[in-house]
């Protein structure tokens, strides 16, 4: 048998966290690394495996010899095995090859692993997460850009369709840290958010089935390459985000499922373990050993990658235990209730420990339904994220838009609504990737009306999200208004920016966020009620609704007067709070974003004339289904 010799990372300490599920930082301590033992260079392996009877490395150096080169179990209760093996170095392609006690034979990769072959390929290999970084300055100052009272305007990327090669080939994170960089620079967002870019074997899952949770996807490049993307944008300014998904992952038989031969990974009652929507297996959330590395992958893209967020996926699904189960596919918990307690305890540790760690990243969930508390904190009983997707905003909005405008006066409450609720939670307003696949339609194809009304209406449509209370997200496509649904198999239609309609949403939206930017009465008080006001919520006779956002103090005010149908408004009177001239600093109707050019005055001086509770007023015409945003 070859040389393997005992060796471990592990103190007494470590083992006594990872088995109280305390452990943050497993990455240094289990996978692959290499290193010097007594004047040899090789790699030290570990792994957790406690239902195993043996564990052996196999790799192209000992041509997949089971036999070869066999890990040694540590002394104590932990279940892991380890050891050094001398000549194996960074690059080299391995599995766990293990037997369990029941007598089955598995090949795995590594959990910890750092990275993998490209699909359908399925080896680790041995690599370091080591670089240099030159993003001292982003890192320093990030705590304001990333404040609950600072403009969060989020891109969301589907690295492998956002852009590709003429013979229709991935990016690399090379050429996205050229291209994507600077194309999210230019349009103004102030951060982007990756659809999940850990290792996952099946391309169409979009990345949200996940069995290589330590490695970046190496459809595109070597973990080096994508922290160059990450420093790129932090050199730029902008911050990134990640898809994380703790809430299930693949039945892969390379993967974390049956591990070890025994449920290691996932739950072992089918009715908690299995997710019947996704087809996949559910963490087992009161493990220890699971809860420390999920704590650990978490804190793993912090660290190692300088992330400066985490958007937690399919939140719901986790807290529910009759989540999308009928009668009989769940059992109550210990109370009688359908919630999770379990998984809830998990989430709280979660943010308490990432932001603990992390006091300046965000950590948002994508949550569903109205469980309460999910952006408190932790001690006053929440779940501790720091934003929740706004799902009832979304929903509602686009079935309003989705009508024809002269049915619209009957539903303003469709658009309203949102406001009774808008600041019980931090809510990130999200026009997601979701909204636009399996047959929902582009965001453009929701718009009813002809060309000129399909367009009108979607820059009515992001006036109001930019303008509605709370952070931003737009999908990848909808910044210009793509015409098809998003198809993860191909480029985003970038050639429809040669049409002056396109050519004017993607100008609304840099216009949109160069306002969101400037003006501090869109995000100071974004998540407080003290930043908004209603002047006008329920004008049905005219379709048209208006409101106030504030800043800090008076000055910084802004008007919102959003007309929602294709008939102009002459005269339209509206009270506002300040006396003096009101100056239009967005106007969706111009004619360079694709607008009519209806003439109206630039600037409007206001009258003593008392109207909607306000001691002043102004007339001003407003253009058909468009935005005008006011200041005095």
């Amino acid at each position: 048998m070859a040389i393997v010799k005992p060796h471990s990372f592990f103190s007494d300490f470590d083992i006594a966290l990872f088995l109280n599920g305390k452990h943050t930082r497993l990455y240094e301590k289990l996978g692959a690394f290499e290193i010097e033992l007594e004047g040899e260079v090789g790699t030290y392996f570990s792994v957790w495996a406690p239902n195993a009877e043996s564990v052996f490395v196999v790799g192209n150096f000992n041509f997949w010899d089971s036999s070869e080169h066999g890990l040694y179990p540590r002394w104590d209760s932990s279940g892991i095995w380890e050891g050094f093996i001398p000549n194996i170095k960074t690059g080299e392609t391995y599995k766990y090859w293990i037997k369990s006690k029941t007598g089955e034979i598995l090949e795995k990769l590594d959990p910890m692993g750092l990275f993998c072959e490209t699909p359908p390929k399925t080896a680790s290999i041995v690599w370091n997460t080591y670089k240099e970084w030159k993003d001292q300055t982003w890192m320093q100052e990030r705590s304001q850009k990333n404040s609950l009272n600072a403009p969060m305007s989020i891109y969301e990327v589907h690295l492998g369709s956002w852009q590709k090669t003429l013979e229709n080939e991935y990016l690399s994170y090379a050429d996205l840290s050229d291209k994507l960089v600077q194309y999210v620079k230019d349009m103004g967002f102030t951060h982007v958010e990756f659809m999940p870019i850990m290792e996952h074997p099946y391309a169409p899952s979009w990345g949200y089935q996940i069995t290589g949770y330590f490695a970046p996807s190496s459809r595109f490049g070597d973990p080096q390459g994508f922290m160059t993307l990450v420093e790129r944008f932090h050199q730029e300014g902008i911050g990134v985000i990640l898809d994380w998904v703790p809430s299930h992952f693949p039945g892969d038989d390379h993967g974390l499922r049956n591990f070890d031969g025994g449920c290691l990974y996932e739950h072992p009652d089918p009715k908690r373990g299995f997710h019947p929507d996704w087809q996949s297996y559910i963490f087992d959330y009161g493990k220890n050993e699971v809860r420390s590395f999920l704590l650990s992958n978490a804190a793993f893209w912090l660290d190692r990658y300088h992330i400066d967020g985490l958007r937690v996926d399919a939140v719901a699904s986790m807290l529910y235990l009759d989540y999308s189960r009928n009668d009989g596919e769940w059992e109550a918990n210990v109370y009688g209730g359908n919630h999770n307690l379990e998984a809830i305890s998990f989430l709280q540790e979660l943010n308490i420990h990432m932001y603990g760690e992390f006091p300046d990243i965000q950590m948002i969930a994508e949550e569903s339904t109205s469980f309460p508390g999910v952006t408190k904190p932790v001690f006053q009983g929440g779940l501790g994220f720091g934003q929740k997707w706004m799902m009832g905003w979304m929903n509602d909005t686009l079935n309003f838009f989705h009508k024809d405008p002269i049915h619209r006066k009957y539903h303003l409450n469709d658009l309203t609504f949102s406001l009774i609720y808008a600041f019980t939670e931090n809510f990130c307003l999200p026009l997601s990737h979701d909204e636009v696949v399996y047959g929902k339609n582009s965001l453009l194809n929701k718009m009813p009306g002809d060309e000129w009304q399909k367009f009108a209406n979607l820059r009515v449509l992001l006036s109001e999200q930019f303008t509605h209370p709370g952070s931003k997200l737009l999908f990848m496509g909808g910044e210009f208004g793509q015409k098809e649904e998003w198809n993860h198999n191909q480029s985003l239609d970038w050639h429809e920016l040669d049409n002056f309609y396109h050519k004017g949403i993607q100008s609304t939206v840099k216009a949109l966020n160069q306002l969101y930017r400037d003006e501090a009465a869109l995000y100071s008080k974004q998540f407080s009620h003290e930043g908004f006001e209603w002047i006008e919520s329920n004008d049905q006779g005219n379709s048209v609704i208006t409101y106030i956002r504030k800043g800090e103090v008076a000055k910084q005010q802004v008007i919102v007067i959003l007309n929602l149908t294709p008939a102009p408004r002459e005269n339209y009177r509206i009270g506002v709070p300040l006396p003096g001239v009101w100056k239009v600093l967005f106007n969706s109707d111009k004619k360079e974003l694709g607008g009519s050019d209806y003439p109206i005055s630039g600037a409007v001086m206001t009258e003593a004339i008392n109207w909607q509770g306000k001691a002043f007023s102004i007339s001003l015409n407003l253009p058909p289904m468009a935005a005008l945003i006011l200041k005095a």
